[in-house]
């Protein structure tokens, strides 16, 4: 029995070790070169900025800090946690700011999550997290990226100050939620029955999103999951929440493991849900019908989180000076990480040039 007992006393001790080693050094990691120097020029920081009241952390990163400033609105969990496994290499086009919303990842804490989180609080957050890039990097505009409910986010920021940006790129971009959701519901039921997934229908079937009803909380406990299965959700290969999201992000070098903790924390109390009532009383086509800067859509074509068709619906009735619609054929939710080189090359050629020429053809 005593050798039990130790057994099951270090196997937590043991994956405590291994938690401690993946967290190390828990700092933004500098950009080296060939023989393991510091580039120079570069910027690599994590750091916590005083953002209407609240201290909110982020990670600003750049190859060259001459480059032009991105800012990036991610959705349910900080973007920044998949950049280890899914590198974007977006930082040898820009610095980049790794934002973590208020009540998120290193913006974690009580004070910000005891309330309930608004839209309004989050534009004006990104506002202000705007005026310090512009301060301190010397810009009159920076770029904007959103992704998933970061997009919904991004165009209320973007139609309430376009003067403070170049061009919005609009990721994942949420659109009609609600709609999204029963076409989501509608595709992954059948799916399901013609997989024969006896379980699987049950538990859909179980809690019906329907245009009288809406989308169940009940329904939500089962999306994830059945998105995941079907190669749908956050990635086309992605398979799983737990091995694809949640083990991702505790092997991430640079956050702490009390950092780590606050990522499912926030997400846990706030994450998807801080908006999502929002998110499904707005057709963002009534509601941004219009905007006057450049803006590029970036959709997966296998995307059941945030319709792939109800982004092309919206982008179809936004105005917009310049607009470009970009399908990814081997993407679900994240074509940023899915298909960084395509991104990358549509980044360099027509969003930096205020072009649209890599644009699908109407």
């Amino acid at each position: 029995m005593w050798v039990l007992g130790w057994v099951l006393l270090l196997i937590p001790l043991g994956l405590l070790a291994v938690l401690l080693a993946w967290s190390w050094p828990g700092t933004a990691r500098p950009f080296r070169d060939i023989n393991g120097q510091t580039v120079p020029g570069s910027i690599a920081e994590k750091i916590r900025v005083e953002v209407n009241g609240l201290p909110q952390g982020m990670f600003i990163k750049g190859r060259d800090a001459t480059k032009p400033v991105l800012l990036v609105l991610h959705g349910g969990l900080p973007s920044h946690v998949l950049t280890q496994r899914y590198p974007t290499h977006l930082e040898d086009d820009f610095v980049v700011c790794w934002w973590d919303q208020r009540g998120a990842g290193l913006s974690y804490s009580r004070q910000a999550t005891a309330r309930p989180i608004t839209l309004e609080q989050l534009i004006d957050d990104t506002l202000a997290v705007t005026s310090y890039l512009r301060r301190r990097f010397g810009r009159d505009r920076i770029y904007l990226i959103g992704h998933s409910g970061g997009a919904f986010l991004g165009m209320h920021v973007v139609a309430r100050a376009p003067a403070l940006y170049h061009a919005f790129v609009g990721v994942a971009q949420m659109a009609d939620q609600r709609r999204s959701e029963l076409e989501a519901y509608q595709f992954m039921l059948e799916r399901f029955r013609e997989r024969r997934d006896a379980a699987m229908i049950r538990r859909l079937e179980a809690a019906p999103v329907t245009e009288a009803d809406g989308v169940p909380s009940a329904y939500l406990a089962v999306r994830d999951t059945a998105m995941h299965r079907l190669g749908v959700g956050t990635t086309r290969g992605m398979k799983s929440v737990i091995t694809g999201l949640f083990l991702a992000s505790l092997q991430h070098r640079e956050y702490t493991v009390r950092e780590k903790i606050s990522l499912w924390r926030g997400k846990i109390e706030s994450g998807v849900h801080r908006l999502w009532r929002d998110m499904l009383a707005t057709d963002l086509a009534r509601a941004v019908p219009d905007v006057a800067l450049p803006v590029y859509f970036f959709h997966g074509v296998h995307d059941r989180t945030c319709s792939y068709a109800g982004a092309k619906r919206y982008f179809s009735a936004l105005r917009a000076p310049l607009k470009g619609f970009y399908t990814f054929h081997e993407s679900a939710h994240s074509p940023i990480f899915e298909e960084p080189a395509r991104a990358r090359e549509i980044i360099q050629l027509d969003v930096l040039a205020g072009q649209n020429r890599l644009a699908d053809k109407r």
